[in-house]
């Protein structure tokens, strides 16, 4: 791996802080991220909840450190001299000035390939439809007697009968023991599976252990365990760790549960919870019979009203009541009707009086006086307009007439028919009319005078 550091000016002075900054900047990009193995050592775990430790190898250790967030989520409790395998990032903690290494997942070394492995089985059993639903079998609705294949003196045998003992006293529990851990424990614990389907002897078995480390369970990982619980005729219920663990046998079994006291609390139904459901059950069926019985009453008194009801002087009652009510309503219907009728018969006669001949012939004349009365005053109003108008018309006319013109002095001349303009009409010794406004003036031309050019 190659590391490029820019280059500083030669006299450039560092403080100690800010070269270990920069050196740890360098660090993380050039690792930001790789796998190693090594032994926990010096492991502390403080109340902050962050872990810090040493991993080294025969040769060289790096101290290391797993904050809370990550070591939160890990299955995995370290301890001194346990050999590890880590994902982690370089880093500098610049205080002191050490590198370091920042762990985001630890696990035991070998479960990797543990884990592969595991992976693979399930594949290949899922495959072959060891897990599918259509194989699982019901759990028995009636369970006498129970069988636990675990250890008889783990932890998991004690929190059965303990569960067993509060909420069904009265099952007979039959332990099949068993080494659940180690090479051979998994042919140990098929061949008990076998054993309780030869003997018969039970209703259900439940098959697991208490927690650990993948290793510890490995046994329920097995093929072949998981082909014995595949074949059992008998319900199996896997009880395998606790509930964040999954083996193989939990998805081979016809039941799978998160702890062994869960399969115990599946198998064994609570004796509080059965009082409680009988006590429940009884007061409903108190209730029913007392909600029949008042039923029965209540049918009993109607039928006895409906006899009653259905006596002979009852019906004649009732019969003639009914007469007499339908005679007051054919009453009420013929007043009704001749109301009904009187009413459209005064309509009627208002409207034949409304549309008298002698009543519309008054009506006419009364229009035909009002239309001459209109008439009249629109002739004389035309009258007068016209009236108004002409004189208007006589006065303009009057106004440009020749005759007025004359009246104020002035005259024309004429040659015959035509008005005199100008004195190149006439020679001399012509005879010229001039017209005044009371005659007319004949007279002879002696001689003519252009003023035009006298005056220049």
């Amino acid at each position: 791996m190659t590391f490029s550091v820019s280059s500083a000016p030669k006299h450039q002075v560092y403080s100690v802080s800010k070269l270990n900054k920069e050196i740890r900047g360098i660090l993380e990009q050039g690792f930001a991220s790789l796998r190693l193995t090594g032994e926990i050592s010096n492991f502390v775990a403080p109340a902050s909840g962050h872990w810090y430790f040493s991993l080294k190898d025969d040769k060289a250790q790096i101290k290391a450190a797993m904050w809370r967030g990550n070591n939160r989520y890990s299955k995995y409790r370290p301890n001194n001299g346990a050999q590890v395998v880590v994902t982690a990032r370089v880093s500098v903690y610049e205080p002191r000035g050490e590198y370091q290494l920042i762990v985001e997942h630890m696990e035991p070394a070998g479960e990797g390939q543990l884990k592969q492995q595991f992976e693979a089985l399930k594949l290949q059993l899922a495959a072959e439809g060891l897990f599918s639903s259509a194989h699982k079998q019901p759990l028995p609705t009636q369970i006498r007697k129970v069988g636990v294949v675990t250890s008889a003196t783990g932890a998991a045998i004690k929190d059965i009968l303990t569960v067993m003992k509060r909420r069904a006293p009265q099952l007979e529990v039959i332990v099949y023991p068993t080494q659940v851990q180690g090479s051979d424990a998994h042919l140990q614990i098929a061949e008990k599976i076998r054993l309780a389907n030869i003997r018969n002897e039970v209703d259900v078995l439940i098959v697991g252990r208490g927690g650990g480390s993948l290793e510890d369970l490995w046994c329920f990982n097995e093929e072949h365990l998981a082909r014995e619980i595949f074949a059992s005729r008998l319900p199996i219920i896997s009880a395998v760790g606790h509930e964040i663990d999954t083996t193989i046998s939990d998805y081979v079994a016809d039941l799978r549960a998160p702890t062994p006291s869960a399969a115990a609390e599946l198998v064994s139904p609570d004796q509080h919870a059965i009082k409680k459901h009988i006590i429940e059950k009884y007061a409903r069926l108190s209730h029913l019979m007392l909600s029949k019985i008042k039923e029965a009453k209540q049918t009993n008194n109607v039928l006895l009203q409906r006899l009653k009801l259905q006596h002979p002087n009852s019906q004649l009652q009732q019969q003639a009541q009914r007469l007499d009510e339908l005679s007051m309503r054919l009453q009420r219907g013929v007043h009704a009707q001749l109301n009904q009728k009187n009413n459209q018969l005064s309509l009627l006669q208002q409207r034949f009086q409304h549309q008298h001949p002698e009543r519309r012939l008054s009506q006419s004349q009364d229009t035909l006086q009002q239309l001459e009365q209109r008439l009249l005053n629109a002739q004389n109003k035309n009258q007068q307009s016209a009236q108004q108008q002409l004189a208007m018309l006589a006065a303009r006319l009057e106004s440009i007439s020749p005759l007025s013109v004359l009246a104020r002095g002035y005259s024309i001349t004429k040659k015959g028919k035509s008005v005199v303009k100008s004195i190149e009409q006439v020679k001399t010794g012509e005879t010229l009319v001039t017209q005044v406004h009371d005659g007319e003036i004949h007279t002879t031309v002696n001689h003519t005078l252009d003023t035009t050019k006298a005056a220049q």
